[in-house]
């Protein structure tokens, strides 16, 4: 999976490509907690995004508790499998997704 990152003044956009599972979670986990210091907003960007796992899905939960706490997460581009996965898991009423 790569990562791209961008930071605008308090707002931070994570561009996720390929796949965020077992494998791949550890390394957003670890973007997340050294760059969310001082943001305001989170953008995470699925658009490239092709699987999400449980395993991902703790990382995006665990963000989403940070943002809620220092200001928002969005989450953006997220395509038909992604979003099914996050209907059957409830994510879908508890992130905010454009």
């Amino acid at each position: 999976m790569n990562i791209t990152k961008s930071k605008e003044n308090a707002r931070l956009t994570l561009v996720l490509e390929g796949r965020l599972d077992t494998t791949t979670a550890p390394q957003l986990e670890a973007e997340v907690k050294t760059a969310l210091e001082g943001v305001n907003e989170l953008i995470l960007d699925f658009a490239q995004l092709e699987y999400l796992s449980s395993a991902g899905l703790r990382v995006i939960l665990a963000a989403q508790k940070v943002m809620n706490k220092q200001g928002k997460m969005v989450v953006r581009h997220v395509n038909e499998t992604i979003m099914e996965v996050f209907e059957v898991t409830g994510f879908i009423d508890i992130l905010t997704i454009e």
